[in-house]
């Protein structure tokens, strides 16, 4: 029986910690037959480390023989990368690809039947998987992120993104695992379920991580682990096992659970929504799309394209969405262009700053899989006409990346003239869109603005063809307001009287300049109206609390904290010129830039903002350092303030430590990097060489926790006065202060505030 018709009829119940029990000094074959016995009927392959083409085929070799007799799947197990996927760090998707589809490969030569990518943190590095492993074989993909208590990965993923991203990519089996225990992990799957119909999988911990005399234990027994896994079972998962700390006592605890419960699970009423990795927008109302990212009729952006300027075009998304932009329409379509390529280029540049979801804008078939392929998240696609070409072209890669579609009512006859042709267009749109597989929740109509200057006659079918769709299609519209006052005197009441008519006759997705003010009033007091804004909450306080100008009006350049809170790099540079004209350069550091790097650290801490937005303003204050520092005389204190980071030896995950790197710079220390599955007696050469004060450690896995702990001791011996502070995801306070580190560094702020106290106010 293939793995997909037996999960239709059984729970699936996989095995726990590969590298608990190698730990305990078992050899993979045993490990396998252990979680065989006590009851798995899927197991991972030992490549969560090492995944060499040699590796692969011996580790599948291996479960295929310990499984011989049991009615069990091989699964071919694939970890992270350890590095950071651009825009949040150096590592090309393209490249990541290759090597995820190197490893898929080998395992489906080795004979594995089924792909399981897991303890992703990263959207985009899953996405990438992902898509290796579909683009590589026919095989069942299942997909596991890690999330925290709050809720979010590590670099800021929600649940919901997640959900919608990688069911719109097709996998056959999504879930969570690692990071915390089952108890914790309850509510998690709670809200996976609200926004997947797709089969669910949990792999919680032991529990909460500790070590004692060399070895890392876990506060939950398999009692407590299966007691609390019975009421995630209970909301109708599909498939469960363990992670960091399960041995085969768990797993056997859990497949008595399991084994006579067949999954059973109503089918969830999944919302409409497009998402960006960290931000999910509910089309539950009217939603702004900013206009402005746009070629047609802007000379600078224009411009910008032409001298690949990605400071300017970032900038204006910004500003859109401080105007009130949820959903930004990203077009770069014009002569002289590779339009592909820039669309590629646009879209990781605008993931590095702005969380809003995007709507990759063209008529190029190659530049929309292009962006949809860079993108992160769950975007629209504006758009597709009803030509039966244009369909066929552009519905497949809509259909291969999850996206939402936007259908334009015109076909090879053109634009019709009347409403009830517009909607003949729209139905065919939509039928054609369902047959390919796209829910007909994720299809939005267009039905055209024309120019009234031009067209007034015909002007007005516009509207009644959005009633026409909204009401006989039930799908959602879109429309491009200003198109209708184009040519024409006072365009903004012109504009604004449309508006008010289209979403009176169903518009969910007005495309406008957030900037004008009467288009953005015209929706709250649209959302007031019709009940949606209940209490009038948000009328009020848009309408009642400050002296509004009738425009949004643009942040000053000079506004140093706004250019770097929103990552604008250039405008970072400009501001912090001015304030050099007139200001001490230390002066500058320490009243203005510290102040606001502080800040934005609090509201990371406070879960305000996530890693994204964290390194991107991290890179506007460096590009503001650069500058002060040409006006600070040097330094002659060679080393003082330097601090030597370090991924242990035998880990080989990068992401925290690189991260750490990045905001120490950026508050003016001198970060020596020795990289990641570091030697022991590297780092200890190294505080020598270099005579530092402080040392950062690093490590992902529980199986490197003793590596730490001999780290820790290698460098007190060579100067007992270093101070060495630890963290990563298996790492604790307690675990710390076990292995013998001064300090425990719970995120990269964390680290900061502790090199500010190793080093006093001299640090910055």
């Amino acid at each position: 029986m293939k793995l997909l018709d037996f999960a239709k009829k059984h729970m699936l119940v996989l095995d726990g910690a590969m590298g608990t029990m190698r730990q305990a000094g078992l050899a993979t074959k045993e490990i396998h037959s252990a979680y065989l016995k006590a009851g798995s009927n899927v197991i991972l392959t030992d490549t969560f480390e090492r995944n060499s083409d040699a590796d692969i085929a011996a580790a599948v070799q291996t479960a295929k023989e310990a499984r011989e007799g049991y009615n069990a799947f091989v699964a071919l197990d694939i970890a992270p990368s350890g590095q950071l996927l651009a825009p949040l760090g150096t590592l090309h998707f393209e490249d990541a690809y290759k090597e995820f589809q190197r490893q898929v490969l080998a395992g489906v030569r080795a004979g594995v039947d089924a792909i399981y990518i897991e303890t992703m943190t990263d959207l985009q590095e899953a996405r990438c998987a992902v898509l290796a492993a579909k683009e590589a074989c026919e095989l069942p993909i299942f997909c596991t992120m890690s999330f925290e208590a709050n809720q979010r990965t590590f670099t800021g993923t929600a649940i919901s993104s997640m959900a919608f991203t990688l069911t719109g990519l097709g996998v056959d089996f999504i879930g969570l695992n690692c990071s915390v225990g089952p108890a914790e992990m309850k509510s998690m799957a709670e809200e996976l379920l609200k926004w997947t119909h797709l089969p669910v999988i949990i792999k919680p911990n032991a529990g909460l991580p500790s070590f004692e005399n060399g070895k890392t234990l876990f506060n939950v027994t398999p009692d407590e682990f299966a007691k609390a896994m019975e009421g995630i079972i209970a909301l109708g998962v599909s498939g469960v096992g363990g992670c960091c700390g399960t041995t085969p006592d768990f797993i056997e605890k859990l497949a008595g659970l399991a084994r006579s419960i067949a999954p059973s699970r109503l089918a969830p009423t999944v919302p409409l929504a497009v998402c960006s990795a960290s931000q999910t927008v509910p089309i539950d109302r009217v939603r702004i799309v900013g206009e402005r990212l746009n070629p047609t009729g802007k000379k600078k952006f224009q411009t910008a394209l032409l001298n690949n300027d990605m400071n300017y075009i970032t900038a204006q998304a910004v500003t859109q969405i401080t105007a009130g932009a949820e959903i930004l329409d990203v077009n770069v379509g014009m002569p002289k262009i590779d339009e592909p390529q820039m669309m590629t280029n646009v879209i990781t540049h605008l993931q590095s700053v702005v969380s809003v979801p995007l709507q990759i804008d063209s008529a190029n078939s190659k530049a929309i899989a292009a962006g949809l392929r860079a993108y992160c998240g769950k975007a629209i696609v504006n758009s597709v006409t009803g030509e039966d070409a244009a369909l066929h072209e552009v519905l497949p890669i809509v259909r291969k990346y999850g996206a939402a579609i936007i259908g334009l009512t015109l076909d090879e006859k053109g634009i019709p003239k009347t409403a009830k042709e517009r909607l003949q267009v729209a139905e065919k749109i939509v039928n054609t869109a369902i047959s390919y597989g796209i829910p007909k929740q994720d299809i939005f109509i267009d039905c055209l603005t024309l120019t009234s200057g031009a067209e007034q006659a015909i002007a007005y079918e516009t509207i009644d063809a959005i009633g026409m769709v909204h009401k006989t299609l039930g799908v959602q519209t879109v429309s491009g307001v200003s198109n209708v006052s184009f040519g024409l005197p006072a365009r903004e009441a012109l504009n604004q009287t449309f508006l008010a008519l289209a979403l009176a006759n169903g518009l969910t997705l007005p495309i406008i300049n957030p900037n004008d003010r009467g288009m953005v009033d015209t929706i709250y007091c649209f959302h007031q109206l019709k009940n949606v804004d209940v209490g009038s909450s948000a009328y009020i306080e848009r309408f009642a609390t400050a002296t509004m100008t009738t425009t949004a009006a643009a942040q000053p350049i000079h506004d140093i904290t706004y250019c770097i809170q929103n990552g604008l790099k250039e405008e970072a540079r400009l501001a912090v010129s001015h304030l050099l004209s007139t200001q001490e350069p230390l002066d500058v550091v320490n009243q203005v830039l510290i102040p606001i790097l502080d800040e934005i650290g609090k509201r990371y801490e406070q879960g305000e903002l996530f890693l994204p937005q964290l390194l991107s303003a991290a890179e506007a204050a460096k590009a503001a350092f650069d500058l002060v520092n040409t006006h600070l005389p040097k330094s002659q204190d060679g080393d003082k303030h330097s601090i030597i980071l370090a991924t242990v030896k035998n880990d080989v995950h990068d992401i925290g430590k690189n991260i750490v790197k990045v905001v120490l710079e950026n508050y003016g220390f001198h970060v020596i990097d020795l990289g990641k599955d570091v030697p022991i007696h590297i780092v200890a050469e190294q505080v020598q060489a270099h005579s530092v004060k402080l040392v950062g450690l690093s490590a992902l896995m529980t199986t490197t926790l003793e590596s730490m702990e001999q780290t820790i001791t290698a460098v007190k011996r060579v100067d007992p006065t270093i101070i060495v502070m630890v963290g990563g995801a298996v790492v604790t306070e307690n675990i710390a202060k076990k292995i013998g580190a001064n300090f425990y560094a719970k995120d990269a702020i964390s680290g900061v505030h502790i090199a500010r106290t190793v080093f006093g106010a001299e640090g910055n």
